[in-house]
């Protein structure tokens, strides 16, 4: 089945190190304050970003002990940035500029955190077994092996969606959502990261799920035409929706490379051929996938 299209929708994310266990709804199951997750949770996402809990993959031991949590700050705009910092007092978070985060600007979210700086590109990997068994599975043992040949630039994260495309992980800053990874996958994502691009090997339906930062439909067509272009520059494509749908069905985009070159994307969500669990141990269902149909302009 493609995964084009399957990206959780987010302009910005909040990366925050929570160490420990985790509920289904880890902001307010987690060690986390719950009035504290519920208010760093809806500061997000009424502002089109997400929330994410992270740790560090191994063992999770219940303890309270705190020893300074990091994080990391991402916006996947069109200038994609990431920051990281360390807090002693987690409450702290909540001096964010959430606004600034979420219109990308640098300057006023630095302000307002501190002790932020620059940082590396990260890949989240979706290991929380409370949400779906699949993600426990499937994602600890890729997360401990990427950790190992990548310390400190992959993370355990609590949520990214798409649990039937386990393993699955969120490049940041670039918010580039990844299905069916393994540990040398992994490693491929954060060496081409640091250009700027993905690895030739995630391009295509099988493990591209699209930018978080485009709608489902635009997530397709720029997914489909990096594809068939092979182009692995994660800011290469400007993908702008022309018409939401048609009286046909289709969401129709244009997808614009800085060489010139431009793209006509018709999408379609329809039924796929094959019927799959929903998750692991579960029963096949039929699912919807996208098509895309491009037109060089």
């Amino acid at each position: 089945m493609s995964a084009y299209g399957t990206a959780a929708r987010a302009a910005f994310f909040v990366a925050l190190e929570q160490p420990g266990p985790w509920g289904r709804d880890a902001a307010t199951q987690s060690h986390l304050p719950v009035a504290l997750g519920e208010s760093l949770s809806t500061a997000c996402s009424e502002r089109g970003g997400r929330l994410s809990l992270v740790r560090r993959p191994g063992r999770h031991p219940d303890d309270h002990e705190s020893r300074g949590e990091a994080v990391y700050l991402a916006w996947c705009g069109p200038e994609p940035w990431l920051l990281q910092t360390e807090l002693r007092q987690v409450d702290a978070l909540l001096d964010l500029d959430f606004d600034a985060l979420a219109r990308g600007d640098r300057a006023a979210v630095l302000a307002s955190m501190p002790g932020a700086a620059a940082a590396e590109p990260i890949l989240l990997l979706c290991t929380n077994g409370r949400r779906d068994v699949c993600c426990a599975v499937r994602g600890r043992p890729v997360a401990l092996e990427a950790w190992a040949s990548h310390p400190g630039r992959v993370w355990e994260a609590s949520h990214t969606g798409g649990h039937r495309f386990a393993p699955t992980g969120v490049l940041l800053p670039h918010g580039a959502t990844l299905a069916r990874l393994d540990p040398p996958m992994c490693s491929a994502v954060l060496a081409a990261a640091e250009a700027g691009e993905l690895p030739s090997a995630v391009l295509g339906p099988w493990h591209d799920r699209g930018r978080s930062a485009l709608t489902a439909a635009g997530q397709a067509a720029e997914s489909q035409v990096r594809h068939v272009t092979g182009e692995r520059s994660l800011t290469a494509l400007q993908t702008v929706e022309v018409d939401p749908f048609d009286a046909d069905g289709f969401a129709s985009y244009v997808v614009d490379h800085v060489d010139g070159r431009s793209w006509h994307a018709r999408c379609q969500r329809r039924v796929a051929a094959e019927a799959l669990p929903e998750s692991c141990g579960k029963p096949s269902v039929p699912v919807l996938e996208w098509t895309v149909t491009l037109s060089q302009r």
